[in-house]
């Protein structure tokens, strides 16, 4: 990696970003900056917009199963010198290991997630790790989470020893989204019950895992030029108490 990935923002060209992804991009970023990753491996990318920054500072490639996610990933990390696959992480090239395998909020989504999660550790290299984010804290499991297509909320002890059992060491974990998480939850947990008792009643979790994927990023630059200014202040603050917030990212390494 030849930039620091915490300098660049949606002004040079960025896909924008929700408040709570901007939170949780501030704590990627800054681990991107010191694990220096050659080649990464992002499995379930989305709409591609931490791709689409990650991409022009190493060897990308990305999975995305669903092909409306996948077309738009493509869209916005090719042009940056990316790879984006439309499958699962079994479609990834075969035989090929990387120095950091990501997924962004995807784990939750997956009923098995040990079983899921022993496979995407095959794509490590040895002495490479693994970046996960999931949401944070089993008691604040809500109706955003069930319109969200969420089996599961974690803690810093679950995700650790989940990732202890699939053969990972020294897991290093990061809260985040102190103190503005709490009233985006809020927010999305009152408009989401709503929902819920509506259109999305009788919805399934695969449907509602995939419209998740395309609807919870904004679509306008000028909107999220706006988010990223309102923001700021909330991206620092996050950073007085890294073991508080709404959601978590870990890194664990595969031993060599």
């Amino acid at each position: 990696m030849t930039q620091n990935p915490s300098t660049r923002s949606d002004v040079q060209g960025d896909p924008p970003l929700a408040p709570r992804a901007l939170l949780r991009w501030d704590v990627v970023s800054r681990l991107l900056r010191d694990l220096k990753p050659r080649t990464v491996l992002e499995i379930g990318c989305g709409l591609g917009a931490f791709g689409a920054r990650i991409a022009p500072l190493t060897t990308y490639v990305a999975v995305e199963p669903d092909a409306t996610s996948y077309a738009s990933a493509n869209g916005v990390i090719s042009p940056r010198g990316g790879t984006v696959i439309n499958g699962t992480d079994q479609s990834a090239p075969a035989g090929q290991t990387y120095d950091l395998v990501c997924a962004f909020e995807v784990l939750e989504h997956i009923e098995e997630d040990e079983a899921a999660l022993r496979t995407w550790v095959e794509h490590v290299k040895p002495g490479g790790r693994i970046m996960l984010s999931v949401p944070a804290f089993q008691d604040r499991f809500g109706p955003m989470d069930t319109m969200s297509g969420h089996f599961r909320r974690y803690s810093p002890e679950e995700m650790s020893t989940l990732l202890t059992k699939v053969g990972m060491v020294r897991p290093q974990v990061t809260v985040y989204a102190w103190p503005l998480g709490y009233a985006l939850e809020a927010v999305r947990n009152r408009m989401d019950s709503k929902k819920l008792a509506g259109d999305y009643k009788d919805a399934s979790v695969e449907d509602l895992t995939a419209a998740s994927g395309r609807t919870n990023q904004p679509r306008k630059r000028l909107i999220g030029l706006g988010i990223q200014t309102a923001t700021a202040p909330f991206r620092w603050l996050q950073r007085l108490r890294p073991t508080s917030g709404t959601g978590l990212v870990v890194v664990a390494e595969r031993p060599a």
